[in-house]
Parts: structure tokens; C-alpha cells; sequence
């Protein structure tokens, strides 16, 4: 059974990954584009191929102060990101995601493990 697990940074929230362009429609803006980048380099440096079949996603996610959030709104970048960086094609792939809150750290962390199931 193949797993990955990565340590990838805390995703900027849904109201600075995402802004309105001009003409109404959606764009990734600049930190959401950084956080792409960030993870990407993640996926690479763990040297993991793309991952083919059915998946899980298991996601500690570790904020970085104690302001009240919403975890299911890590969700979409996240996901999105690993499927940006070719951990997997596409994340229709996933048939189970887990995601628990942790405790606060300095700066925020993801703990994201990913396996066939």
C-alpha cells in the first residue's frame, strides 16, 4: 500500500486564496498561488509519483493563532493544491477525507497523509 505523508503550510483562507477578476469570474490570487507553490515543492522534494486508484485523505491541520476558523475551508485549496502539484490526477480520486483540528502552532501546519485505499 502506497502512503505519503507531507508537512505543508497552513493555506491562506478562502477570502485570500480566491479573489474576482474584472469580468465576475474566479482566479486564484497571489497567496493562493504561493501556497501552490509551497506545496508543490513539498510533493517534490517527498518524491512521490502520482498516485493512481481510489484515495484517503487524512489532514491534522495546526493553526497558527486561535482565531475561530472553519476547518472545511482548508479543504478546497488543499486538495487542490496536491492535485496542481501531481500528487494524483485528479481529486475526484478521493472516496474518504478525515480532517481534525490540533493544537495552535507558530505560523500553522498541515500534517497531510495520503494513501491508496
Amino acid at each position: 500500500m502506497q502512503i505519503v505523508r507531507l508537512r505543508l503550510p497552513y493555506p491562506p483562507s478562502v477570502n485570500h486564496y480566491w479573489f474576482r477578476n474584472r469580468n465576475g469570474g474566479m482566479r486564484i490570487g497571489t497567496q493562493g498561488q504561493a501556497f501552490r507553490i509551497a506545496t508543490q515543492s513539498v510533493v517534490n522534494r517527498s518524491g512521490a509519483g502520482k498516485m493512481k486508484g481510489k484515495l484517503y485523505v487524512e489532514i491534522l491541520a495546526r493553526p497558527p493563532d486561535k482565531r475561530r476558523r472553519d476547518i472545511d475551508n482548508l479543504l478546497k485549496a488543499t486538495l487542490d493544491a496536491l492535485q496542481h502539484a501531481n500528487l494524483y490526477e485528479d481529486d475526484n480520486q478521493i472516496n474518504r477525507i478525515e480532517i481534525c483540528r490540533g493544537i495552535v502552532i507558530k505560523g500553522g501546519v498541515l500534517a497531510v497523509e495520503v494513501g491508496l485505499l
